[in-house]
């Protein structure tokens, strides 16, 4: 019982470091957007001002993962809240040294902290996930531990979109950022002293080629969520904000109050995950591939649906939200559904290896969504970047049928 009021207590103080983190990453993001936007930058501008922030996202989780299963991940976890504190208090300078290249380097930096802290969180689940209840499947609870934390990490990020337009509201830029800096040192001195020293350190030391996963489930999976995530940003990041602003004259609070609210119901709908998808604690309901297979497809349908309407001259307001709000519910059931799977493949010793790994695909997905969304918006509009979804889409459902069928032989041996 000790041992696992100890665990307990180290999921809490993860999962709070997890929600700090994110909710200082929302609003940052929103200050960054809406400050740059009042200096007269254009949407497209603003959104390569992040481009350093994903790309980094695949280094750092290739990277971290090794990282992790070295010196455990209390380390890499305390690691991204430092440099987070850092990318902070870079944009503390005065205003005339905030150009586009440190503006940057302050993403890139914010970029690092938060693969680091992400794949820190999920990996360090699997490690302190208490004995399954009386009834339950020790993958159910999994399942739900996993929704719980990438729900509500979601959810977060939304009213750290909120955090961070009230902040630069009441008290400027700096003030603000200030703000968010002080609150992040107090967690991060808290986590320095509080979080277990080896947790998730692996028996025996992976070497560098060890970045590389030797499991063909977590190397299918990657390969899915590649797709999946460039998916939903190849129309979402870019294309859906100018879109709302150009064709139905919203001001930016309106865009990203509505986009906030989006993110939040997002985050939500992912923590019930395993009431949807039928997980509710039985062995017989633990999904895997069939579940996998049965949500992208109905997921691809969407923005297929919505490029037939615009082109049939339906309501674009009813056919762009309608479809947007129906895509983020289908849409957060498939990303929870493929964390819980990847921490559930992923191997017990050095289980950082297989998470990072996973998710430097997920931030690979996300830097093309990014790119291709202001091009492809630009080149040919919001229909084409519908379609280029439901085709990315079309791909994450090919290569789910190569996942294993049966859930309990997927594990790697060894690092």
């Amino acid at each position: 019982m000790s041992q696992a009021t100890a665990a307990v207590r180290q999921y809490l103080l993860i999962t709070g470091n997890y929600w700090a983190f994110t909710l200082t990453d929302g609003a940052l993001r929103m200050l960054v957007v809406l400050y740059f936007n009042a200096l007269g930058y254009g949407p497209l501008a603003i959104a390569m001002l992040f481009l350093f922030y994903e790309f980094f996202g695949v280094v750092t989780n290739l990277v971290g993962g090794w990282l992790g299963a070295r010196i455990g991940l209390n380390r890499t976890m305390n690691i991204g809240l430092g440099l987070q504190v850092v990318a902070l208090l870079m944009l503390l300078v005065p205003s005339a040294w905030l150009s586009v290249a440190w503006v940057m380097a302050a993403q890139a930096l914010s970029g690092i902290a938060k693969d680091l802290n992400k794949m820190s969180a999920k990996s360090a689940v699997k490690t302190l996930l208490p004995q399954a209840q009386q009834g339950q499947s020790q993958d159910s609870v999994l399942f739900r531990y996993i929704a719980l934390l990438t729900g509500s990490k979601n959810a977060l990020k939304g009213i750290g979109f909120f955090v961070g337009g009230a902040l630069l509201t009441l008290i400027g830029f700096q003030g603000a950022v200030l703000a968010l800096a002080a609150m992040l040192l107090l967690v991060w001195l808290g986590s320095l002293w509080l979080l277990t020293s080896e947790l998730g350190k692996a028996k025996h030391k992976p070497k560098f080629r060890d970045i590389f996963s030797k499991s063909r489930a977590v190397n299918i999976l990657s390969a899915a969520r590649l797709c999946l995530f460039a998916a939903r940003d190849v129309w979402f990041v870019v294309a859906l904000p100018v879109y709302l602003a150009d064709q139905f004259g919203w001001d930016h609070w309106a865009v990203g109050g509505f986009l906030a609210s989006w993110i939040i119901a997002y985050g939500i709908v992912q923590t019930v995950a395993p009431n949807i998808t039928g997980a509710r604690g039985s062995k017989t309901s633990v999904p895997g591939r069939g579940a996998a297979i049965f949500w992208v497809m109905l997921l691809m349908l969407v923005p297929a649906v919505m490029a037939l309407g615009l082109a049939a001259g339906w309501s674009s307001q009813w056919t762009v939200i309608g479809g947007l709000l129906l895509f983020g519910v289908v849409f957060a059931v498939n990303s929870s559904l493929h964390s819980f799977l990847i921490v559930h493949y992923a191997s017990d010793d050095g289980v950082s290896l297989d998470v990072g790994f996973y998710y430097m695909a997920n931030a690979a997905g996300r830097l093309l969504g990014t790119v291709f969304s202001g091009w492809l918006f630009q080149q040919a509009g919001l229909t084409a970047c519908l379609w280029a979804s439901s085709l990315l889409l079309l791909f994450t459902w090919l290569i789910s049928f190569a996942l294993p069928a049966n859930n309990a032989a997927t594990h790697r041996t060894g690092c």
